[in-house]
């Protein structure tokens, strides 16, 4: 009587593989976690992580960094502006603060 033979998979993925594949697709982790004591909820947190490549981020209708200065390459002159503004009033205040009465500078 043949012995019935056993197959293997040979092909395996590499972590590279792996991540094309998840930034390709999306993967969406969800998680809702709330703490009750005696029938009262006193906490309730929802959690979803999307993990995607930007093209599909974009796909799916996310792209909340376009225009959000902090992720851009572009200078921003009026933030420029009024941080100099900023920095220049706080350093004539710690000088006229610093300097002695009386003294002429």
């Amino acid at each position: 009587m043949p012995q019935p033979t056993v197959s293997h998979a040979v092909q395996s993925s590499t972590l590279s593989d792996v991540l094309e594949r998840v930034l390709d697709k999306g993967i969406v982790i969800a998680g809702d976690i709330k703490v009750k004591l005696v029938d009262i909820e006193l906490l309730s947190v929802q959690i979803r992580l999307v993990i995607c490549s930007v093209d599909k981020a974009r796909e799916m209708g996310m792209d909340w960094w376009v225009n959000n200065p902090v992720f851009s390459s572009q200078p921003h002159p009026e933030h420029l502006e009024a941080a100099v503004t900023r920095m220049e009033d706080r350093l004539a205040r710690l000088e006229t603060a610093l300097t002695p009465a009386g003294s002429g500078d």
